[in-house]
Parts: structure tokens; sequence; C-alpha cells
């Protein structure tokens, strides 16, 4: 909840700013910080001599290289989930949050994409179809602990849901929003830092920070040049960081195996923590005065697919999970999953984050409709203050419940 909390903190004072003084505001996004680009040369008013480059400013610093510290957590968290013992390795008990993640992942898109078609902008809208599919895994687990209580299995059951969110959402970043033509061969340097990773751990190199400093660059790299986003770069090494499940794998190597990747995660916290801080300073600073049609409609069309479609889909597919005779646990109801999918609807970060790489902002168009999307992913959060009222109308109250008949 702390990441969040400094997110949140990040992007008031990015809204205060922007709207009180927007040209200061862009001028501090936007200031360069190297003459040079990766792909080419920055010349004159920040062109690029061939036309393919990035200005390495402060908001590319955050977005496509701080923010790969945050990508790697949230990796990490879906890697210790799937691996043996976590919450993900028990299929059955896992099928039914992860059938609900894909369906609240499904119907808020394909609303999205149902109300661009209907507007009359798809051409325009379509892009973002992707900003109302994310969770804030962290706002929506505090957010839950508050309703129903510690150890009970709806808190569980929204946890796993946003583990697999999450990885849906990872996916979903690399295939659909590539940074430009993407070009596989440069993935080779993501292949090489996975070899500088095996080469470490036989070598005793055991701290996380050796897999950081050498094999981190080349794959980031590998990623940037390739025309994927660099933010997720440093996913192909978080399932090399040496872990304590290792173990039961490789026994007469028992002194290689410390659970490093849980010392990189408590490691990585604070870092993080002031990355997301600087993340919502530099990307929620959206200006609060009455859009156009077309850019009032992209933001409605986010906050209605998070709204809306998230706790419908989530709800739906619960129900359909049941129907298929997958099961939930003993103490879940349905009134639980309906409030679940209400706290689901908390976008906030990743939502950000997506429209962001939806609309690039290239244009003034594309960054008027990037504002609007944004502003949506930022109303979401009325999905939290919703969620109470709405769970005490159903009649849940919060409870203790024993963690052996959670999920």
């Amino acid at each position: 909840m702390d990441n969040s909390l400094l997110l949140l903190v990040g992007a008031v004072a990015a809204m205060v700013w922007a709207n009180l003084s927007p040209a200061s505001y862009a001028a501090v996004l936007h200031a360069p910080l190297l003459a040079n680009s990766y792909f080419g040369v920055v010349v004159g008013d920040g062109a690029v001599a061939d036309g393919g480059g990035k200005l390495i400013d402060l908001h590319y610093l955050v977005n496509d290289i701080l923010m790969a510290f945050f990508f790697a957590l949230a990796g990490r968290e879906v890697w210790h989930a799937l691996l043996p013992g976590g919450p993900l390795s028990r299929a059955r008990q896992a099928a039914t949050p992860m059938l609900c993640a894909v369906g609240g992942m499904v119907f808020p898109a394909g609303l999205y994409l149902a109300g661009a078609a209907a507007s009359g902008r798809w051409d325009d809208l379509s892009r973002g179809w992707a900003v109302p599919t994310a969770t804030d895994i962290a706002f929506s687990y505090f957010v839950a602990r508050l309703i129903f209580g510690k150890g009970h299995p709806a808190v569980a059951f929204l946890l796993l849901l946003a583990i697999v969110d999450d990885a849906l959402g990872l996916l979903i970043l690399a295939i659909f929003y590539p940074q430009g033509d993407v070009q596989p061969a440069w993935l080779l340097l993501s292949v090489a830092a996975i070899g500088v990773c095996v080469l470490l751990y036989f070598t005793r190199r055991r701290h996380f920070l050796w897999y950081l400093l050498l094999a981190g660059p080349l794959s980031w790299a590998g990623f940037a040049f390739a025309g994927l986003h660099p933010a997720l770069g440093l996913l192909p090494i978080v399932p090399m960081l040496p872990h304590a499940h290792l173990r039961s794998w490789h026994a007469k190597w028992d002194f290689l195996t410390p659970d490093d990747a849980a010392r990189f995660e408590r490691r990585m916290k604070t870092p993080v923590e002031i990355i997301l801080c600087l993340f919502g300073l530099l990307n929620a600073g959206v200006l609060l005065t009455t859009p156009p049609s077309q850019e009032a409609t992209a933001m409605l069309l986010v906050l209605g697919g998070l709204m809306v479609g998230k706790p419908l889909g989530i709800f739906l597919t619960a129900l359909l999970a049941t129907w298929l005779g997958l099961g939930l646990s003993a103490d879940l109801r349905r009134r639980d999953l309906l409030v679940i999918g209400v706290v689901a609807g908390i976008g906030f970060t990743v939502a950000i984050f997506v429209a962001t790489v939806a609309f690039p902002g290239q244009t003034p168009d594309s960054k008027a409709l990037q504002s609007a999307a944004k502003l949506g992913a930022l109303a979401s959060f009325a999905s939290a203050l919703l969620a109470w009222p709405i769970a005490r109308l159903l009649g849940v109250r919060r409870q203790i419940i024993s963690s052996s008949s959670a999920l």
C-alpha cells in the first residue's frame, strides 16, 4: 500500500502543478537530460536526426528506464505465485480467480471498443482499449482488507485475480504496444542477459545487484532496440534471481540457492516507492477543464470500462466458473464477488502507464486523448469510495476468518 500512497501524492501534486502553472510543468516534464538518444542525435528544437529516436528527458527517464524496476517487482510477484507452493501453483484453487481476471479484462476492453465504435471515432479512440483492463494491485488489496477483514477468502481471491491481471497486462504491453517497428533480432541481447545470469549463478555471484548491474542493462537494451517497451526490459532476468525453491531441485548446490529474489523485493521497495511518486508527478498532470467531446468520450470510456465493465466481467465469469464446477471457497458468497469486482475497478498505476503508451502524445490530438484517458484512470479511484457503501448495502461485513479457509 505504501507504493500506491506515494503514487497518489505524486499524482495529486502533478494535477495541482499542471493546473496552476501548465507552462512550468511542461518545461520540467520535457527538459532534455542528454543531447544524444540511443537511436539518433537530438538536433535543434528536440527533433531527432534520423527521425526514429527518443529524446532523453525526465519523462523518458522515469517512464522508460526507472519504471523497469516497478515492473520487475510486479514480475517477481507473478513468478513467486507460480512457483511450487505458490497460490497459482494449485491449479484447481487458482482456476476461478484466473478466469475472473480474464473476464475482468475482456469485458472492459469490449465495452470500451463498443463505445469507441458507437461514437464514430474508432480510428482515434480504439488504441486505448487496454487502459481500462488494469487493476491496481496495492490499492485494491488495501481496500479489500478494509471491507472484508484480514484472512477473508475474498481478499485472497482478489489478490490472485490481481496477480494474473498484472501478468496479462505485461503481455498486452509487450504485444500490442510496441514502441516502433519490432525488430526481434535485438532480443538476442535479452537472451544473452539470461546467459549472464546463469554464469553469475554458477560462479556464486549471488547478490541481486550483480544481476541488475551486469544482466539488467543488457536485457533493457534488447527490449529498447527491439521496439518493445523498455520498461519491461528487466522481466527476463527476474526468474533467474536465486530463490529458495531451487533447493528442492538442486539439493547438491544448496550453497548457491539463497532466496535473493526475496532480498531484491525487500531492498527495492523504498526505491520503487520513490519511482512511483515521480511517475505520478510526471504523468498525472492533466488539466481539469471541460474537454471537447472527443476527449470526454475517451475519459468516459476508460472510466466506464473500469467501473462497469470490470465488475460485470469478474462477477459473470465467477458465475460461469461455478456453473462449470470449478467452485469457490465455502466462505465466499456471490455478494462478495460483486464487491470484489467493484474494488478491482481501481485502475490507477498501470492504467495511467498504458494511457501513456496507447496515446503517445506525438500530436495535439493524441496528447489530448492521453490526458483524457489518464483522467479516466485517475477517476477510477471512485471505485474505492463506492465499494464500501455497496458492501454495506449487500450485507457484507468485515470479519476475521482463519487463513486455512481462504484460497
